[in-house]
């Protein structure tokens, strides 16, 4: 739906939401609407459109992406999260209006790879978290408990980026506690599994808590052996070798993990983490 076509003609037409909104829904109905896509019943709509002078049918969508190559294009986005290729995941999603998307599984993805996208590129924190809000909003709607676990786990992420450890243990907790009961069925269920259960195992491996860390590593790694995904496998066993440097376990142990992760990240054409790999490589063996 066009919510934005909606919002431009009340503004031309000079009408608070409050102003429009009277006599036929709460301005708060009104606001979920523009706001959050919250849609209010058809008789609403109707009500609010003939107000407007504005015809109901520009508000659905006109021959635009294709849902099945929209489909296509969250997978690629949905691939470069995993690889850590941001920059061209933030492109597709720019190219993605979110007003032409109709399925709301879609929007999930569209809103959950958002939310990623923007911590790694820094984005202000309320912008952040206001965007996985959307998606939780979204859950207690559709009921997809998945996406509710990833705008956890990402809004703890942001916590963490800014310091504030405190919440972002709170928001990991909730995940860790959730986490293990969920039932992966597909193969995007497995990717969004491993996304959560690595950056937890980041998180906790990052205020060295090692022994949570390294049993979500393990986890990931078990994940990925039973479904056979290789995806994440390289990046998993590369932060239980950095949590290895930090327990100075020894160096035999330290260059096993970092084999392993680099095999991985050749198979996955993951030349981020190959270079942090080799990094580390080189710091351990100018070690004494």
């Amino acid at each position: 739906m066009n919510i934005q076509r909606f919002i431009n003609v009340r503004k031309q037409r000079g009408l608070s939401q409050s102003e429009l909104a009277a006599g036929i829904c709460t301005q708060a109905t009104l606001s979920r609407f523009e706001n959050n896509g919250q849609v209010p019943s058809l008789k609403i709509l109707i009500q609010l459109c003939n107000r407007l002078g504005l015809p109901i049918g520009e508000l659905f969508p006109k021959v635009g992406i294709r849902q099945p190559e929209l489909s296509s294009k969250m997978d690629q986005a949905e691939f470069f999260l995993i690889t850590s290729e941001y920059h061209q995941l933030a492109d597709i999603l720019a190219g993605i209006p979110v007003d032409t998307i109709e399925d709301p599984f879609l929007k999930f993805r569209y809103y959950y790879l958002q939310g990623f996208v923007m911590i790694f590129q820094k984005a202000a924190i309320t912008d952040i978290l206001f965007t996985f809000d959307k998606l939780l909003l979204m859950e207690k709607e559709h009921k997809n408990p998945i996406f509710q676990l990833l705008a956890l786990t990402g809004s703890g992420m942001a916590y963490s980026r800014d310091g504030d450890i405190e919440k972002a243990e709170f928001y990991f907790e909730q995940v860790f506690e959730n986490i293990f009961n969920y039932s992966i069925e597909t193969t995007e269920d497995t990717w969004r599994v491993l996304n959560i259960v690595f950056h937890c195992g980041e998180f906790y491996g990052e205020h060295q808590e090692f022994a949570t860390s390294n049993a979500l590593l393990e986890y990931a790694i078990t994940i990925c052996s039973d479904n056979h995904v290789t995806y994440y496998l390289a990046r998993a066993a590369y932060q239980l070798a950095v949590n290895a440097v930090c327990e100075q376990q020894p160096k035999a142990e330290i260059n096993e993990r970092l084999a392993d992760a680099k095999a991985y990240a050749k198979i996955n054409r993951n030349r981020i983490l190959l270079d942090k790999i080799a990094k580390l490589q080189k710091q351990i063996n100018t070690q004494q």
